[in-house]
């Protein structure tokens, strides 16, 4: 009997255990095939066949439909360059360039996916419609406050996150630090 009791009690410890770790997986990812440029991250597989099962859990979840590797990939960021979350409340600025693409996007979400509400519906910009410097740098102002030139505003929300997608480029699985892909900097100038 006492057997009995200490293997059903293994298995019901072995099965708790199991589950939380397999929902901790799919609700927060993993970093299996990550690729981390300053305060940029991407998953490269995750638009291919060769994604690793977790990822695939996690997108199943959120419904997200990944860019194809053929297409581009997206690195999103949910902090500054010194690690520092980004809060819609303080005064961000994106700033330098981007790899070499096509065409990319940079968007603001909230912490759930969805696009931050603001009076001038203003959700991102495209790098067709951004206001450069001579030498081919850019600014981009995110506060909750309007700002001259390429100013996305943050609707004073607490956390979000910055989603760049860069569309026709070599930036992929083989790319490993800034100077095969030399990412924008983020940085926090000012918090009220």
């Amino acid at each position: 009997m006492r057997l009995l009791l200490t293997t059903l009690l293994a298995l019901v410890i072995a099965t708790a255990v199991g589950l939380g770790l397999t929902y901790a997986t799919a609700t927060r990812g993993t970093d299996l095939g990550t690729l981390k440029i300053g305060a940029w991250t991407a998953r490269p597989k995750n638009g291919t066949s060769d994604v690793d099962p977790y990822s695939r859990a996690t997108i199943a979840r959120s419904g997200e439909l990944p860019i194809g590797t053929g297409d581009g990939i997206a690195f999103s960021a949910t902090a500054d360059d010194k690690n520092k979350p980004l809060d819609g409340r303080c005064d961000i600025v994106v700033s330098g360039v981007t790899p070499a693409a096509r065409f990319w996007t940079l968007t603001l979400f909230d912490r759930k996916g969805h696009l931050v509400a603001n009076s001038l519906q203003r959700y991102g910009f495209t790098s067709q419609e951004i206001m450069r410097a001579s030498d081919g740098t850019f600014e981009i102002h995110i506060a909750s406050r309007s700002r001259a030139g390429n100013w996305l505003p943050t609707g004073g929300i607490e956390r979000y996150a910055l989603m760049l997608r860069l569309y026709d480029t070599p930036v992929g699985v083989a790319t490993r630090t800034q100077r095969d892909a030399p990412m924008p900097s983020i940085a926090t100038t000012g918090c009220p």
